[in-house]
């Protein structure tokens, strides 16, 4: 195949007039992935690998792809070749799908085009991120909130993703008294959804799900709460005999994006990668799952990213440390209209207090949806350094987290 053929048929998904033609090409282009061997898969058996101590010392980073999904991905698969990289993971939030203006389809198939542009061949795990409970909206609408997220999970899972991150830690309410009661609503829901995503999933696939017993941002998570998560909901799913969650992501001290401070930089973190390490020995070891995820990671010092490995962390999720290197690369005249929109569309959402700095660091991920055709559409020569510097970021990544030569491994267990 021609690469501009899947060019075409991937703008053509993305942007075609009428839902008719875009759904015809989603269909294509799965055909033409299957025809070179290219596969949505569920990364679950590899984690039973190293639940059962079969594979070790690796960290599978998981990338939140929020613009240039295609070029992004073809990107990532052909560095994926050269350094025979198995282990990695794209993925989309919730609250993602909607200011970046993609739905699950979409993503899935921007996705697979990237790999059909660099001729991968095999597994491709794509996950549904921080599928995550609005406490406000089910606090007042249980049922109603609970809804929305199955209806995303059935999309999602339509769309080829088998891999899904429940997120109920918003439920957790410290507050309670005993621990049990504090986790209740967070295992409640998260067990409810995992019968829900057993009962729907295709024939042959066992989707990987995730759990989260801190919510990012907030306090940090400890194994107590971890036991008296896995307590509570291993309790509503045994009877059913189910698979359960195959990892829990856990707070260590992190934020989402990072805290900016008045001139626009980073706030330094102090994470505790003890949280990871003891909360992923004890999931391995009493509850038989992969272990620890860590979340917020993309804005962490480049120095620490060899330490999550070395704790055992079994998946990090990285996500505006990519965007941020967009927006250090796009052309300035589009750079100050998207902030410009911001500034006329976003100005409710200035805090009091912020700096010009904050505001657009906070909100311009908002612009991703609005300004999608603009940002696909850049010319060869504005994407080109954005690509090159994405790849560079996305190596260091492969590098620190071990997972180069891993496409073997996957091979093994992942058919």
């Amino acid at each position: 195949m021609k690469s501009n053929n899947i060019d075409d048929l991937i703008h053509q998904a993305v942007f075609g007039k009428t839902e008719e033609i875009r759904n015809a090409t989603h269909q294509e282009i799965r055909e033409i992935a299957k025809k070179c061997g290219i596969f949505s898969a569920s990364i679950l058996p590899l984690y039973h690998a190293v639940r059962n101590q079969k594979v070790l010392g690796f960290t599978v980073p998981a990338f939140n792809i929020r613009t240039l999904t295609y070029d992004t991905a073809a990107t990532i698969f052909s560095l994926a070749q050269e350094k025979s990289v198995g282990a990695f993971i794209f993925e989309i939030a919730r609250s993602e799908i909607g200011y970046t203006a993609q739905r699950p389809m979409e993503f899935a198939s921007a996705v697979l085009a990237g790999a059909i542009k660099s001729r991968w061949k095999g597994p491709v795990f794509i996950q549904g991120d921080h599928y995550q409970f609005k406490a406000s909206s089910f606090k007042k609408d249980p049922k109603g909130e609970q809804k929305k997220i199955k209806e995303l999970i059935k999309e999602s899972i339509e769309g080829g993703f088998y891999n899904i991150d429940i997120d109920a830690s918003t439920l957790v309410d410290l507050e309670k008294e005993t621990l049990d009661a504090q986790q209740k609503a967070n295992y409640e829901e998260t067990a409810h959804l995992t019968r829900y995503i057993r009962s729907i999933q295709p024939n042959g696939v066992n989707i990987s799900i995730g759990g989260e017993i801190g919510h990012i941002g907030g306090k940090n998570s400890t194994v107590a709460e971890f036991e008296a998560f896995m307590k509570g909901y291993l309790s509503r799913i045994e009877k059913a005999r189910l698979e359960g969650i195959s990892k829990v992501s856990v707070q260590t001290g992190t934020s989402h994006g990072g805290i900016p401070l008045p001139d626009g930089t980073i706030k330094e973190v102090s994470l505790d990668f003890s949280v990871l390490e003891n909360i992923g020995r004890a999931a391995r070891a009493k509850y038989h799952i992969g272990g620890a995820v860590q979340h917020g990671a993309s804005t962490l010092p480049s120095e620490l990213f060899h330490r999550f490995p070395e704790a055992q962390t079994l998946e990090i999720h990285l996500a505006t440390g990519f965007q941020n290197i967009v927006y250090e690369h796009l052309p300035q005249e589009l750079t100050k209209e998207m902030y410009q929109y911001l500034k006329e569309k976003e100005k409710d959402e200035w805090k009091e207090g912020w700096t010009s700095e904050q505001f657009v660091y906070k909100m311009r991920k908002k612009a991703l949806g609005p300004f999608k055709k603009k940002l696909w559409t850049l010319p060869e020569r504005s994407k080109k350094p954005l690509l090159a510097a994405l790849k560079n970021q996305f190596a260091f990544l492969f590098e620190k987290l071990r997972v180069f030569d891993s496409q073997k491994i996957v091979s093994t267990y992942v058919s």
